[in-house]
This record gives structure tokens, sequence and C-alpha cells, in this order.
């Protein structure tokens, strides 16, 4: 959860003319679907951006060592 803030308005003649409307917003895990090799069996996941970083980088997650993208 965090808030987000729209531009445009801020200080005007040294005061402020109206506050800045602050409006709830959700920030949500970047997920994209993959088809993961694990130990040479295809598997579609759906993974988060950072886990598809780390597996193009290091080749591994976790428990799972061998890991590659189709």
């Amino acid at each position: 959860m965090g808030s987000s803030r729209t531009h445009g308005r801020g200080v005007a003649g040294k005061r402020w003319k109206k506050r800045a409307p602050v409006t709830p917003r959700l920030f949500r895990i970047n997920l994209q679907k993959k088809t993961v090799v694990i130990n040479g069996e295809s598997k579609q996941m759906r993974l988060c951006a950072k886990c598809i970083k780390r597996i193009k980088n290091f080749g591994s997650i976790g428990d799972y060592k061998n890991i590659s993208f189709i």
C-alpha cells in the first residue's frame, strides 16, 4: 500500500493554494508467464521480474540449481 500524488499544485505566490490530492494505490508484483526447464522438465510458471533476472544471471534460485528458459 502506498499513496499517489498529482503534480502541478504547489506553492504559488509563497503559499499553498490547494494541497495536492493524495489517493491510495497498491504496489503489485511484476508477474510474467515463463516456460522454465528444471532438471530436464519444462514447466510453465508465473515468475516475478526479480526471479527472472536472477535465473538469467546465476542459473539457480532457492533449492533449484539447474534452471534455464526455453
